[in-house]
């Protein structure tokens, strides 16, 4: 005669085959639900970076939406380099980094000095720059070098470039409209 304790670990309802089917079900439930969970939130990210893209209305106006810090951040060119804009409507001129004058091979400017939040610093004052955001260009624009304290691919967008277009600022978004010619 056979012992039934013996038979009872190989029979198909056993306590431990239960168990590790059991544990083996929420385990796969958890890694299924973080995978969605995972997706749901790249799809998520996707999207908020796609709302954030400035686009240009059929008016002509460049639209900028506010992004989650409360800045303004378009893509630009200055002499024909790419670089990112943080939109500042404070400052009195496009400002790039010393390392991105270079890059795009300004002329060396009057020395100047800077009067920042932080102090002042010296800087070079540069006329003429071709600055273009989204459409909008501009081939007159003054430029000051000397720029610090914005990660290496980032300039501001001062007046130098805003001043000659209307700016609507809104609760989500900053509108840049050209002016029509009188």
């Amino acid at each position: 005669m056979r012992d039934t304790a013996d038979m009872s670990e190989f029979s198909p309802s056993s306590p431990q085959r239960t168990a590790r089917r059991g544990a083996i079900g929420i385990a796969l439930f958890w890694v299924v639900l973080a995978a969605a969970l995972f997706a749901v939130f790249k799809w998520m990210e996707v999207q908020e970076r796609q709302s954030l893209l400035p686009y240009t209305t059929d008016s002509g106006e460049l639209v900028i939406p506010r992004h989650r810090d409360g800045h303004f951040y378009v893509n630009g060119e200055v002499n024909r380099v790419p670089v990112r804009f943080l939109v500042d409507t404070g400052a009195s001129a496009v400002s790039v980094s010393d390392a991105q004058a270079q890059q795009a091979q300004l002329p060396e400017g009057r020395p100047i000095t800077l009067q920042t939040a932080n102090g002042e610093r010296p800087g070079r004052l540069v006329h003429g720059v071709p600055v273009k955001v989204g459409h909008l260009a501009l081939n007159n624009v003054t430029v000051v070098s000397g720029l610090t304290g914005l990660p290496a691919d980032q300039a501001l967008l001062g007046q130098s470039f805003l001043r000659q277009f209307d700016v609507k600022l809104r609760e989500k978004d900053m509108v840049l409209m050209p002016r029509t010619q009188p």
